[in-house]
């Protein structure tokens, strides 16, 4: 019902979820999903509602966005599009092997960006990150120019899986940042 939140004890149904997910959730009850009490299974009911959209059978285990997912490949855990693309090890910054569009100038930014809201293209530009298996938009970031390319997160997945879900996954992954040993790698075949 449009005002009401989201109570303390509420269980929230998976179909909700779903809808929440498709963007076909009124803004109200969107709102009271997002700010309210959370319930014990919310995030389960949430990798259940994404598993169910792909196609292809790795787990997931931590959805970055409606596209772009943290599953679980054998031993591995990867990045992985919603068309099944694999960026490599989830501690590697994805964006590394992704296709980076830059908008320059007003006009390209502004497609994205309409005045008045638009980053002044003088100061800073606007790379779009793009899968290469399905062409999908997956992140947009505005960044001075020469900035380096952005990690969103880094999630220490065996903490979450069992200190706050109690549900230890079955190999433990060394808490660390990998991207820089894929530009060492590039820097080396270089020479």
């Amino acid at each position: 019902m449009a005002g009401e939140g989201v109570k303390l004890g509420e269980v929230i149904s998976k179909q909700e979820l779903r809808l929440l997910v498709e963007g076909k959730l009124d803004w109200d009850k969107t709102k009271a999903l997002i700010s309210g009490y959370k319930d014990e299974d919310r995030f389960q009911k949430f990798v259940e509602v994404f598993q169910e959209k792909v196609s292809w059978e790795e787990r997931i285990l931590l959805p970055l966005s409606d596209r772009l997912f943290i599953v679980e490949k054998g031993e591995d855990r990867v990045a992985k599009c919603i068309c099944g693309y694999e960026f490599g090890d989830y501690r590697e910054n994805w964006k590394l092997r992704a296709l980076i569009y830059v908008r320059e100038g007003e006009e390209e930014i502004e497609e994205l960006y309409p005045y008045p809201s638009r980053p002044d293209p003088r100061y800073c530009e606007v790379r779009e990150y793009i899968c290469p298996g399905c062409g999908n938009l997956l992140e947009v970031d505005c960044v001075p120019f020469g900035y380096p390319v952005i990690m969103d997160v880094l999630p220490d997945l065996d903490t979450f899986y069992s200190e706050w879900l109690g549900k230890p996954l079955r190999t433990k992954k060394e808490f660390k940042d990998l991207s820089y040993d894929v530009i060492e790698t590039w820097l080396r075949e270089k020479v």
